[in-house]
């Protein structure tokens, strides 16, 4: 009897959990079913990965920000693999909408209640949302419109029609359809008596469509209507920060200010776009604000600890104020700081090594400036954009002077000390070794001290060993490792992880290699001698020939200098500067007239003076000189150019000689030239044209010497390239030579 009962009692929970029958039973069963249970985990799995989503997202600040925070990445072909791993942030992501969606499909499928064409159970229109949502998120497109059009179509009285129609709208935006979706929401916004959630949303989405037809005005028309009508903060701060922006893109600057301060002192906006809205308004800084102010403001949010994540920013912002009013000793000291931050982006890092390349550029300071473009090419991510391909260009163009600023410093040290009596010598390294020992034996007691106190715990206190950051071993002490790297630094530079490491500027040196064969052999340095007296003694050089190379070396560098500064940078008191160190070494008589007479070029910038002292100097002594005729009769120098006296007139000829196989007069004509045309810039064509005559002459070994002459002394000219191209060529030629014999 008992057993019967219960058969009917469960005959009678089958029937009303039937989809078929229209019964209050069955349809209030169905819906709580399908509202507390299967909707319920949808919506959760939804939410969280929605978090995951928004937090991930990596807003660029110094970029026009997107209205919706989603990045539109292209379908990735998954490898699968045996080996299982912890899956990242945007796999969880994934997953999270993917079971979003499952459990949407799942409370269509199993408690949809379609009976005469009626959808009876009320929440079938939100597991169709919530489909629709999770395939948008998961950036499928045309499905998640599928799901939203079905709302549309077959819930005519559902309360979620005008919410489906703004997420239609944003989908056609996404899709390219931009006209369906502003001509979709403005109908939507016709109705008064909309929930201002949707306003907010539909404003938004209205910005989202006429941002992707580049229509700025109606873009701003639409996000001041969406924060007039907010009811999301975090909608409304992100929809506030697009607006400043886009205020300054159209030299509204006032209006962008107003904007980024009404945001910046909004308590309810999330921190992020809080301080951003104030480096926004820093960057609209000009010299009619109060700079005290903003300087104030900008130690203040430096102070806070809860700003620690954004100081590379502010610190890069507070520098450029400072820089703005002529403040560079304290930019420079900013900059650094911004660089020093331990959570900084390298985009940021990117901006302030630019910054400091500019201003040791600009001071004339090639070597640092060249150094910290260096690190920006380094860590750019794209060095296709047109601002780091400025910066190469630039780069490029200091290789030469950095490589010339070695050479004469090198030198110079060298000279120096090889000028010292022996005892002077002894006294000068030995102060040397003792300033060096002394700075190791400091280096080591902070190295103990550290190691003591952090880095393997205190022994007389066991719990100390779970105290010390980073752990007991060296490398795991972070502190301790930071402080090896500084002395590493401090003793090395800065070198890369590479084979022979030990060696200073291989670049330059390689550049160098055959015009500084001495220098270069006297960076290599055996650490393990730096104590000896003897050993630093053995390396001065002594014999008068090694002692002229440099000599030359060195000249020739100061030389260099002069010329680069003066036409590439105009940098007329450096180049000035150099030739005048350059003529006080008493250089060979062939280089004596070409630095005064630039010389006197240079000083007709700055100084008349010193200008007309090197113009007498040049017509009273070298009064049959072609710099005294540039000087004195500028246009007969003209005239003589007009009756085909010029350099490339000379150059012809000298060239037709040669192709007519008349090598004496080619030769002849050519070391005229060279004479008659010195420091202009068709020598290396005249050189290079010798070297070719003497092939044909005297043979490949004179051809070679030539060719050396040519690539060694016009290394960034045409020729002097096309002469390194063709003895690569012939000492490759002479070793297969070699093999074969």
């Amino acid at each position: 009897m008992l057993s019967n009962f219960f058969l009917l009692l469960l005959a009678v929970g089958v029937w009303n959990c039937s989809t078929k029958k229209n019964a209050f039973l069955n349809r209030n069963l169905h819906t709580l079913s399908t509202k507390y249970n299967i909707l319920y985990n949808g919506n959760v799995a939804f939410d969280q990965a929605k978090k995951v989503l928004d937090d991930d997202y990596n807003d660029n600040f110094w970029e026009l920000l997107p209205i919706e925070p989603l990045k539109i990445e292209e379908e990735k072909l998954e490898i699968p693999t045996l080996k299982q791993k912890k899956p990242t942030d945007q796999e969880s992501t994934a997953q999270g909408f993917e079971k979003a969606e499952e459990k949407a499909i799942k409370a269509v499928q199993k408690h949809s209640m379609d009976i005469a064409g009626k959808e009876r159970n009320k929440q079938i229109d939100d597991a169709y949302l919530l489909l629709g949502k999770a395939r948008y998120y998961s950036q499928r497109f045309v499905p998640a419109l599928e799901a939203f059009n079905f709302i549309l179509e077959n819930y005519t009285d559902a309360d979620l029609r005008d919410e489906t129609k703004v997420w239609q709208a944003k989908t056609l935006v996404r899709l390219q359809n931009e006209e369906l979706a502003i001509e979709t929401l403005r109908i939507l916004l016709k109705n008064e008596y909309l929930p201002l959630e949707i306003v907010e949303n539909a404003h938004t989405t209205m910005a989202m469509a006429y941002t992707s037809l580049d229509s700025t005005d109606l873009v701003i028309r639409h996000l001041d209507s969406a924060i007039f009508f907010s009811k999301n903060n975090k909608l409304k701060a992100r929809n506030l920060f697009i607006l400043g922006q886009l205020y300054r893109n159209q030299q509204k600057i006032d209006s962008s200010n107003m904007v980024f301060e009404a945001l910046a002192n909004t308590r309810k906006a999330p921190l992020r776009y809080r301080i951003h809205a104030f480096i926004d308004r820093t960057k609209n800084y000009s010299k009619t604000d109060s700079t005290e102010l903003i300087i104030a403001t900008l130690n203040k949010l430096i102070k806070d600890r809860d700003n620690r994540p954004f100081l590379d920013e502010l610190f890069y912002q507070k520098a450029r104020v400072e820089l703005q009013n002529d403040s560079i000793d304290k930019a420079v000291a900013d900059f650094k700081k911004s660089l020093l931050t331990e959570q900084g982006n390298d985009f940021q890092k990117e901006l302030s090594y630019e910054q400091l390349g500019n201003i040791f550029f600009d001071r004339a300071k090639f070597q640092p400036a060249g150094a910290y473009y260096d690190s920006v090419i380094q860590i750019t991510k794209n060095k296709n954009i047109k601002r780091v391909r400025r910066i190469i260009r630039k780069r490029k163009s200091l290789e030469e002077v950095i490589l010339y600023e070695n050479i004469a410093k090198s030198s110079d040290s060298i000279l120096k000390i090889a000028a010292l009596s022996k005892e002077e010598q002894e006294k000068y390294y030995q102060g040397y070794i003792d300033n060096l020992k002394k700075e190791e034996e400091e280096a080591k007691k902070k190295l103990e001290a550290t190691t003591i106190t952090s880095g393997f715990g205190n022994f007389k206190d066991d719990n100390s060993k779970n105290t010390s950051k980073g752990g007991k071993f060296y490398f795991y002490n972070t502190q301790v490792a930071g402080f090896g790297k500084q002395e590493f630094r401090k003793i090395w530079g800065n070198r890369p992880l590479e084979d022979n490491w030990r060696l200073s500027t291989k670049k330059a040196a390689a550049k160098a290699q055959d015009k500084i064969e001495i220098l270069a052999s006297a960076n290599v340095f055996d650490t393990s001698k730096k104590f000896e007296l003897d050993y630093y003694l053995s390396r001065i050089p002594t014999e008068k020939v090694t002692l002229d190379s440099i000599t030359s070396q060195r000249n020739n560098a100061y030389y260099k200098l002069g010329l680069i500064y003066k036409e590439q940078f105009k940098k007329y008191p450096l180049a000035a500067e150099r030739l005048e160190k350059l003529l006080s070494f008493n250089p060979k008589e062939n280089l004596i007239l070409p630095i005064k007479y630039h010389l006197y070029k240079i000083y007709s910038h700055f100084n008349i003076a010193q200008s007309n002292k090197y113009k007498e100097d040049i017509v009273n002594t070298y009064p049959d000189s072609r710099y005294a005729t540039i000087i004195l009769h500028p246009e007969d120098v003209l005239a003589s150019e007009e009756k085909n006296n010029s350099p490339e007139a000379v150059y012809e000829d000298a060239y037709c000689d040669y192709d007519y196989l008349r090598y004496e007069d080619a030769m002849q004509k050519s070391e005229r030239a060279i004479q008659q045309f010195e420091d202009m810039p068709i020598i290396p064509k005249f050189e290079l044209l010798k070297a070719y005559i003497l092939m044909k002459t005297k043979g490949v070994k004179a051809f070679k010497e030539a060719l050396d002459y040519v690539a060694i002394n016009y290394p960034n000219t045409e020729e002097g390239k096309h002469a390194v191209r063709i003895l690569g060529g012939l000492n490759s030629n002479s070793s297969e030579t070699k093999k074969n014999k």
